[in-house]
């Protein structure tokens, strides 16, 4: 009896270990935001977890090579396996050592397992060109997000590419590629009039005539960051009451929007967050107008205008009070009330607020 019972111990122990605990780590991986490392790591837990695993196509459409050093050569390696033949995502969000040489080669070598590929994350890989984003997208005519934020050697060209091997871009990040001229944002405005995110931040060689390229033809835009562009002028926000299922806008440091302009930006009936950081030019008279027309905005900044004064708080009150759960009126000195219990009392879902100067 007692080698009986030892043996069915161990028989559902052997069961525990060939169908539940694969089980149990299929779920994990494919809940948890793991690393390239981390799943090599779990495939040589037991043969029934690799089995299992591999088993498990949606885990590797995901190629996360974040902050990972030689990612260049762990991208080849990666993607010459049978396993990664469908991916889909791939960050290599500040991953260290990926040059053009390594996209190159993965378009001579691993062309195929990029044709599925829907997103692509190049954030900070500083020492891409235009010569790896041309390799790189004429592998990925599926492409649909593309971020490569903070890389000061792409330029227009790497646009020109991007859409000429990229039909279906919807999201696109440029942050911080501060070569791209007005010349690649009207690439962008005749090529995806279906985008509906851009972010722009800090391409310090724009102009007014990026925007009025760009706002009419891409009327499918919901978010749009415009962050740290100080150079419009005026005459350049306009056209952004255009933009009808505009949800996000962030206008930080835009010195030279004035009322005019917020008065437009009220006809984006949609609109949920606004970021007038340091908009020094605004006053009363634009805040109402944004009160008024964005009577869905759940985020507010007012960050550094001294020109608004409680009066836009309170018009405020009437239209977003039960929407609004960020506001930012740190420097508005013009607000003479900005007691967090007040603020409560206007604005009951605030969950966070900064009101001192």
């Amino acid at each position: 009896m007692e080698e009986y019972g030892a043996a069915e111990a161990e028989s559902k122990e052997n069961i525990w270990c060939r169908e539940t605990v694969p089980k149990v780590f299929k779920i994990v991986c494919c809940t948890l935001p793991l690393s390239n490392t981390d799943l090599v790591l779990l495939l040589l837990v037991s043969p029934s977890v690799h089995r299992t695993l591999l088993s498990c196509q949606p885990l590797w459409e995901f190629l996360n090579l974040r902050e990972l050093k030689n990612a260049g050569n762990r991208l080849i390696a990666a993607l010459s396996l049978p396993r990664y033949s469908h991916v889909k995502q791939i960050n290599l969000e500040f991953a260290r050592d990926v040059e053009d040489t390594h996209l190159i080669l993965i378009k001579d070598k691993c062309f195929s397992s990029l044709q599925s590929l829907e997103s692509l994350n190049l954030n900070a890989c500083q020492k891409i060109s235009d010569t790896g984003i041309e390799a790189i997208t004429s592998c990925c005519p599926q492409l649909k997000s593309f971020s490569i934020y903070w890389n000061i050697r792409v330029s227009d060209l790497g646009l020109q590419y991007i859409v000429k091997n990229c039909k279906h871009i919807v999201d696109l990040n440029i942050s911080g590629c501060k070569n791209i001229s007005d010349q690649g944002v009207q690439v962008i405005a005749d090529n995806y009039p279906e985008l509906e995110s851009l972010n722009l931040t800090r391409c310090v060689k724009l102009t007014d005539e990026s925007l009025m390229s760009l706002l009419p033809k891409c009327l499918s835009l919901r978010s749009l960051n415009l962050y740290a562009l100080s150079s419009f002028t005026g005459a350049a926000y306009r056209n952004l009451g255009l933009l009808s299922r505009l949800k996000f806008l962030d206008l930080c440091g835009a010195q030279n929007l004035s009322d005019e302009g917020l008065s437009c930006i009220s006809k984006c009936k949609n609109l949920e967050s606004l970021n007038l950081t340091w908009c020094t030019r605004v006053t009363d008279e634009g805040v109402i107008s944004i009160a008024k027309g964005c009577t869905y905005l759940q985020f507010l900044s007012l960050f550094g205008i001294v020109g608004v004064t409680d009066k836009s708080l309170e018009e405020l009150s009437k239209s977003c009070s039960n929407k609004i759960t960020t506001l930012d009126v740190y420097g508005c000195i013009g607000i003479k009330n900005r007691s967090r219990e007040y603020l409560l009392q206007l604005f009951p879902y605030l969950k966070c607020f900064k009101v001192h100067s």
